[in-house]
């Protein structure tokens, strides 16, 4: 099941922008970053083809995935941050139950960085890309687990990811999911993602993107 695709197009790489002032969001002060999708020009990677769309869509910013198999991300252009909370508001709003969505952190290239995925199913995995392998799930003996703390079929879903010292820990609406150890990626880039693991279509809408330090 962990099986997929890396299939990225050259559109979605980071697009380099000024920095612009963004709204403060809930609970930002001190953030390293933040964003709530009301300027389109904030600088996240945006674009479409045949097989994949990310825009700034009311607010929010819209990944979609038109084939099967396929994980499409966009990034903020923050390649230094190291030792990160990260939280975002994403809701499925164009897949099946098992269409899996999330934060993406420590971001070198599309071939190295780490994973944090949820499904409305209440499916989850903290995983990471390996050069010319098939990515690894770092959660449940590298397999999807599921948690009765992410609810089924929710209208949104509120993801947090530490990246902090060794250690990735998934939460989901306020809540632990998952925590485990690794150190191969320190610093990076963070994004979100859609992937169309088994279903044909997918879209996944997030908004009020926000980085603090984790000490």
């Amino acid at each position: 099941m962990n099986k997929r695709l890396w299939l990225v197009p050259a559109l979605l790489q980071a697009v380099a922008a000024l920095a612009c002032a963004v709204p403060s969001l809930p609970g930002s002060d001190g953030a390293l970053f933040k964003d709530d999708f009301s300027n389109s020009e904030s600088g996240w990677g945006t674009g479409s083809d045949s097989t994949s769309a990310v825009e700034y869509v009311n607010g929010e910013l819209a990944v979609q995935v038109f084939e099967t198999g396929w994980i499409i991300w966009s990034t903020a252009n923050e390649p230094t941050l190291s030792n990160v909370h990260i939280e975002v508001t994403a809701k499925n709003v164009g897949g099946g139950l098992g269409t899996p969505f999330g934060i993406i952190c420590n971001y070198q290239d599309q071939n190295n960085f780490y994973y944090f995925a949820i499904n409305s199913a209440g499916d989850y995995a903290i995983a990471k890309t390996v050069p010319g392998s098939e990515d690894i799930f770092l959660t449940n003996d590298n397999l999807w687990d599921e948690s009765s703390d992410i609810a089924d079929s929710a209208a949104s879903y509120r993801i947090g990811a530490d990246c902090a010292n060794g250690t990735l820990t998934l939460y989901v609406d306020g809540k632990q999911i998952a925590s485990v150890a690794d150190s191969t990626y320190t610093t990076g880039d963070v994004g979100v993602f859609a992937w169309t693991e088994q279903d044909d279509t997918a879209q996944a809408n997030f908004d009020d993107f926000i980085v603090t330090a984790v000490k």
